[in-house]
């Protein structure tokens, strides 16, 4: 979920006025060059969204492997959470430097050494022999995507060949939903298929990457005399209501992307008594496939038609998720995978609307970084006390418990979105009373 930040990118088509853009925080003397031509910038366009689809493909290829990877190396779950929670713990710093980074030097200069830090991340999961190299290379690869993100979706934005903003956030988020998607089914089909399984996988992303850096080459340099000294992202006041509770219901659909990512292969293995390693990729895959089509059937809506739509659906699949477990049922596994994707998009979606629509133009960059450290939080610490908590009780109740938490945080949000939109309707005037919380 890449960060919606513009970067100085000094050809392309003349981007469209848009809120997504404003400020720019461009370098005053970055020297524009000549705009490409039609075929030249539908090609940088879809150059720049194969390097996204890679990168996070690349990094989340090792989802279906951690259970090996525990036997392997005779680790407990709770490892594995934390091995998860090192790439958030240096994502967020990379994505908090890079963006300013790549406003003031261009996106180029920044996305070149995030391609290398991948392949570093990748080559040390292909040469793992220890836990030690597993924690290494998923903090380089949080380094890497923290610092490509923003460049990367704020690139898209500027490459776009007609200047079309909508489009081109639509292909930021599909690309993005793809790889996460992507990488668990890729690595499952390898390891579980073909030789080498905890080697193949990430030597096919290291020949991906290729290409990718070549695309990054293909990017405008930028000069610039313009220092830019990172920060931490504010929340406006006027914001801060809206931004608390749509952040909060973004952080809880997160968190159930976290279970996701690092635990559920194993879960699936547990309660399916399969060893069928594309099995627990494939559950991954049809969650985040799940998450794309609703926000694709979604787009378009009021924020609180989406968010109070997502929060019960999200809820629900938690609660079939902990029944699955339960009753060792694959159906309600199903159901509850189905369920919970298509809840997370929803609310995914509900909230960035929400909270684009209430920061103010000068401002929208910044509070937008402040939305994604929050998901990128609940990507990352919810799944620790999972872990912690399964090394007392097993797996199979942690994730029942972690289900019923947060279900039943989702509905305490629900209703303060509702209550919130209903003062909203009663103090705005009558002809604004539909579109004041939207």
């Amino acid at each position: 979920m890449p960060l919606d930040r513009p970067a100085a990118v000094p050809d392309g088509p003349a981007p469209l006025p848009d809120r997504a853009a404003e400020p720019s925080g461009r370098a005053p003397d970055a020297a524009p060059a000549p705009r490409p031509g039609p075929t030249a910038g539908r090609w940088r366009f879809r150059a720049t969204a194969y390097t996204l689809l890679v990168l996070l493909t690349g990094t989340n290829l090792p989802t279906p492997l951690y259970r090996g990877y525990g036997e392997r190396f005779d680790f407990p779950p709770v490892t594995v959470t934390l091995i998860f929670a090192a790439y958030v713990a240096a994502l967020i710093p990379a994505l908090l430097v890079a963006g300013p980074l790549a406003d003031a030097v261009g996106p180029r200069a920044v996305l070149l050494p995030a391609v290398v830090l991948a392949a570093l991340g990748t080559t040390a999961f292909a040469l793992a022999a220890d836990m030690s190299l597993l924690f290494a290379a998923r903090v380089l690869q949080g380094l890497a995507v923290g610092a490509a993100s923003g460049p990367l979706t704020a690139s898209l934005a500027q490459l776009e060949p007609t200047g079309n903003r909508r489009r081109a956030a639509l292909a930021s988020t599909a690309v993005s939903v793809g790889g996460l998607g992507l990488g668990p089914v890729l690595a499952g089909a390898l390891a579980q298929y073909a030789p080498a399984p905890y080697v193949l996988p990430f030597a096919v992303e290291l020949v991906l990457l290729v290409p990718a850096a070549a695309a990054v080459l293909t990017l405008p340099a930028v000069r610039a005399t313009a220092r830019r000294r990172p920060r931490l992202p504010g929340v406006p006041a006027a914001v801060r209501p809206v931004f608390a509770t749509s952040g909060t219901a973004a952080f809880l659909a997160f968190a159930v992307i976290g279970l996701f990512l690092a635990l559920v292969p194993t879960y699936v293995a547990t309660l399916s008594g399969s060893t069928n390693l594309l099995l627990g990729g494939a559950t991954v895959a049809l969650m985040l496939a799940c998450s794309v089509c609703a926000q694709l059937a979604g787009y378009g809506r009021s924020a609180h038609a989406l968010e109070t739509a997502g929060l019960p659906l999200l809820a629900g699949g938690l609660v079939l998720l902990a029944l699955a477990g339960g009753l060792a049922s694959t159906v309600l596994l199903l159901a509850a995978t189905v369920l919970a994707g298509a809840g997370q998009g929803l609310v995914f979606l509900g909230g960035l609307t929400a909270i684009g629509r209430a920061a103010p133009p000068h401002r929208h960059a910044e509070v937008l970084s402040g939305f994604y450290v929050l998901v990128y939080l609940g990507v990352g610490l919810p799944v620790i006390g999972v872990g912690l908590l399964s090394t007392a009780v097993g797996l199979l109740a942690a994730v029942q418990c972690f289900a019923a938490v947060v279900a039943a945080l989702c509905a305490a949000v629900l209703l303060l979105l509702v209550r919130a939109h209903r003062r909203a309707r009663a103090t705005a005037p009558p002809d604004r009373a539909e579109t004041s919380t939207d």
